[in-house]
C-alpha cells in the first residue's frame, strides 16, 4: 500500500521503519521544526501543506491509501487537518500516540492549560527545568526572578536573558541523571507537556523524588479517530486492514 506517516515522533520513525521492512510504499512527512531530524527508510516530505484543502490535494495527487497520524500529542491543529482530509476523501486513517502519564499518589502536580498558565504558576526564587521544546517558550523564560534550565535538542531561536541555562540534549534520560541534575540545581518546579511515552518519564519520577513540584501542560482534545498506543499494535493495524482489501 501507498502510506503517509505524519511524523514527528521517535515512533513515527520505527513505524516507517516497519512499514518498509513490510514491503509497502512510504512517505513520511516531517513539519520542518527540527533542523537536523532522524530521517527513517521511505519517501520524506518537508513542509507544510496550506490547510486542510492543500492536504486533500497531496493525498490525492499521490495516491495515497492510508494515513497515519504520528505528530505530537499537542500538534492539534496538524491532527485536525488530517482527520478532516480523511473524512472528505474517505481514506482510512489511524492515530499512534502515547498514553498520557498520570499523577501517582505522592506526585504533586499542578494541571495547566497552556505555557502561559504554566509561566504564572511559578513563584519568585524558583529553580525551574523547563521541558517543552524550543519553541514558544517566551512566557517562561520571562520569569525574571526564577532560574530557568530549558532543555530542548536544539537551541531556541530567540535571544534568552542571563538567568535562563539552555540545555542542548536528545532523549532517552536515565533516572539516575535526571535526579543528579535536580539536585545539583535545586530545581524546585518541573514544567513539561504531558508527552507521554518512557524516554522521558524519568524526569517525573525524579520531581517526585527531591520534592519538585511539576506543573503539567495537559495535552488538546483532539477529534475522535482510531487510536493506538504502540509501533507493534499500528503495524498489526495495517496488517489486517491490508489482508481484508486484499
Amino acid at each position: 500500500m501507498r502510506i503517509l506517516v505524519f511524523g514527528g515522533t521517535g515512533e513515527a520513525i520505527d513505524l516507517a521503519n516497519g512499514l518498509v521492512r513490510q514491503g509497502h510504499q512510504v512517505t513520511t512527512s516531517l513539519a520542518g521544526r527540527t533542523r537536523k531530524p532522524r530521517l527513517p527508510n521511505g519517501h520524506i516530505h518537508k513542509g507544510g501543506f496550506g490547510g486542510t484543502q492543500g492536504l486533500v490535494d497531496f493525498i490525492s495527487r499521490n495516491g495515497f491509501e492510508m494515513i497515519i497520524d504520528a505528530t505530537h500529542a499537542f500538534a492539534a491543529t496538524m491532527s485536525t487537518h488530517i482527520v478532516d482530509a480523511c473524512i472528505e476523501l474517505n481514506k482510512p486513517m489511524l492515530r499512534l500516540t502515547r498514553e498520557a502519564w498520570q499523577a501517582g499518589v505522592d506526585d504533586n502536580w499542578q494541571h495547566v492549560s497552556s505555557i502561559e498558565s504554566a509561566a504564572k504558576e511559578l513563584p519568585t526564587g524558583a529553580h525551574v527545568l523547563v521541558t517543552v521544546g524550543r519553541q514558544h517558550i517566551e512566557p517562561l523564560v520571562l520569569c525574571e526572578n526564577c532560574k530557568v534550565f530549558v532543555r530542548a535538542i536544539e537551541h531556541p531561536e530567540i535571544i534568552l536573558p542571563p538567568h535562563v541555562t539552555v540545555i542542548l540534549e536528545r532523549p532517552p534520560f536515565r533516572l539516575s541523571d535526571e535526579l543528579a541534575f535536580m539536585r545539583e540545581h535545586e530545581i524546585t518546579h518541573l514544567v513539561t507537556k504531558n508527552a507521554g511515552g518512557d524516554q522521558t518519564a524519568a524526569k517525573l519520577e525524579a520531581a517526585r523524588m527531591v520534592g519538585a513540584k511539576v506543573i503539567m501542560i495537559e495535552r488538546p482534545l483532539l477529534p475522535e479517530a482510531p487510536e493506538v498506543y504502540s509501533v507493534d499494535a499500528a503495524l498489526e493495524f495495517v496488517a489486517d486492514h491490508s489482508a481484508s482489501a486484499a
